[in-house]
């Protein structure tokens, strides 16, 4: 099963990390994702921009074009891994890993994945 482990945590926090700070951290949650990919459970890894570089779209009789996310939260979504484990407990095993590597007080959520690949062919 694939699960997804999406990370929130105070963007104010983080961006306000020195340089020094942020490469340990990178380090640290490195060190995890080794194991994982000498697992051969780890997948795709991002780190998402800042939500002052995001935008959303707000459907309804016109589609609006919306500057930085949708919801005004204390925690924002900072990025995600997927991992690939047999167990939900497996995965949470992952997610506690990542987690303490992570420099920060945040929240871990871990979600599993339906898998999509679009067929591509035209009929």
């Amino acid at each position: 099963m694939h699960y997804a482990i999406l990370c929130y945590d105070s963007e104010e926090v983080i961006c306000a990390w020195s340089k020094e700070k942020d490469a340990q951290v990178m380090h640290d949650l490195g060190a995890v994702q080794d194991r994982l990919v000498a697992e051969r459970k780890m997948g795709p890894v991002a780190r998402l921009m800042p939500t002052t570089a995001a935008v959303s779209l707000r459907k309804g009789r016109d589609t609006l074009v919306l500057d930085g996310p949708f919801a005004e939260t204390k925690e924002q979504l900072l990025g995600f891994y997927t991992v690939e484990c047999d167990t939900l407990d497996e995965a949470i095993e992952a997610a506690k890993d990542l987690a303490a590597a992570s420099g920060s007080a945040g929240c871990f959520e871990i979600r599993p994945m339906m898998i999509f690949i679009p067929d591509r062919r035209t009929p």
